[in-house]
């Protein structure tokens, strides 16, 4: 059985590092991925801590376990009876150093060759560095690092612990979030309630940067100048009877939309700290629950209790059937959100699906968010 072993610091592991692992572990039948410790090194994660994030992005591969070391690597390698060591290289630079590696290795004449692996141009540019500089400031790194790492990634750098909080429109989301926030706050923790329906009304009201002209431009450009103010906001109610009743439309707005969304969102995440519930109907549907790492609570209710709602709102019927038929039911958004836990291995569901979610419930789903995030 031919092995390998492919080490690392893992601070964090990336997409980059796990592209290599996975073609490395297709051409040697066993593959050591090893994280290892260097005193001189300061580190933003335990070594424990990067050895298991290791661990919890590589369960899919049978053929590869993750152990760590100190010391040389050479050395490592022979005691494990490994004869060869994977190297990624992403630049000249990168392959100049590791040849340098390479011939101090063999000068330990522990017999042990090295495998190089060029990175994917796709993937050059990701690094464990720039993961960390771009959470530093509030910049989106899901696709540069697994969700599991990505969620220790923003408690580590921003303290900062997230979970979607969706469902239908009518079922009570904005109440719970405020709810579950003033309860937090009450028990001396810091907790933000983020409602991305709201950062959409700001681009298409009162925002007035220059991009943001432009997406109200585009929008009013592509459903038509009735959706316009006079001031050049969007008439949001004329606008949503427009895209929803027309599935393709509702699309389009989705599309012009997320792009400006998720930088108002970085401006809205950037320095708050602690428990933060992602308030969104359309969480689901627009695919934006990783943005939440799978961590997502779904609040559902009775028909009757949501048809009132909607009536209180000035919806009829007729509008309140065409808003239901855009997104979907409880029971889609429940089997879609679980998919993506299962996918992704990571990520937790709490569904709460009744017409008043009382203070005792409120505060049981407080303390397990707390228990199952670590915070104190």
């Amino acid at each position: 059985m031919k092995s390998a072993i492919y080490a690392f610091s893992g601070d964090p592991i990336t997409f980059g590092h796990l592209d290599v692992i996975q073609r490395a572990a297709a051409v040697f039948d066993r593959l050591v991925v090893a994280i290892g410790l260097n005193p001189a090194k300061k580190y933003l994660f335990s070594q424990e801590k990067r050895t298991e994030m290791a661990r919890r992005s590589l369960l899919t591969l049978k053929n590869v376990e993750v152990k760590s070391f100190q010391g040389m690597l050479v050395d490592f390698a022979y005691e494990n009876n490994i004869d060869v060591i994977v190297k990624g290289v992403r630049s000249a630079q990168d392959f100049e150093y590791e040849q340098s590696l390479h011939s101090l290795g063999e000068s330990q004449k522990l017999g042990i060759d090295t495998f190089i692996l060029f990175a994917k141009p796709s993937l050059a540019h990701i690094s464990s560095s720039a993961v960390k500089e771009i959470q530093q400031e509030q910049g989106l790194i899901q696709d540069y690092v697994p969700s599991y790492v990505k969620q220790c990634v923003e408690a580590k750098l921003s303290e900062q612990f997230i979970v979607g909080l969706t469902g239908e429109i009518g079922v009570g989301k904005s109440y719970l979030g405020q709810k579950m926030v003033a309860l937090a706050q009450k028990m001396g923790l810091e907790a933000h309630n983020i409602e991305l329906d709201h950062l959409s009304w700001q681009i298409q009201s009162d925002l007035k940067e220059e991009k943001y002209e432009v997406v109200r431009k585009k929008i009013i450009d592509t459903f038509g100048a009735e959706i316009a103010n006079n001031d050049g906001s969007i008439n949001r109610k004329i606008l949503g009877e427009i895209v929803f009743a027309n599935q393709k439309k509702l699309d389009k707005l989705n599309e012009i939309m997320e792009t400006p969304i998720l930088v108002r969102l970085r401006r809205e995440l950037k320095n708050k700290k602690g428990l933060i519930f992602l308030n969104a109907a359309l969480l689901v549907e627009a695919q934006m629950s990783q943005l939440s790492n799978y961590n997502t609570i779904l609040l559902g209710v009775d028909e009757k209790t949501q048809q009132e709602r909607l009536l209180e709102r000035g919806l009829n019927k007729e509008q309140i059937k065409r808003r239901l038929k855009s997104q979907y039911d409880f029971a889609n958004k429940k089997k879609n959100l679980q998919k993506e836990i299962e996918m992704s291995k990571q990520g937790k569901l709490w569904t709460l699906n009744k017409k008043n979610v009382t203070g005792e419930e409120m505060k049981k789903l407080l303390n397990e968010l707390l228990l199952y995030f670590g915070i104190n």
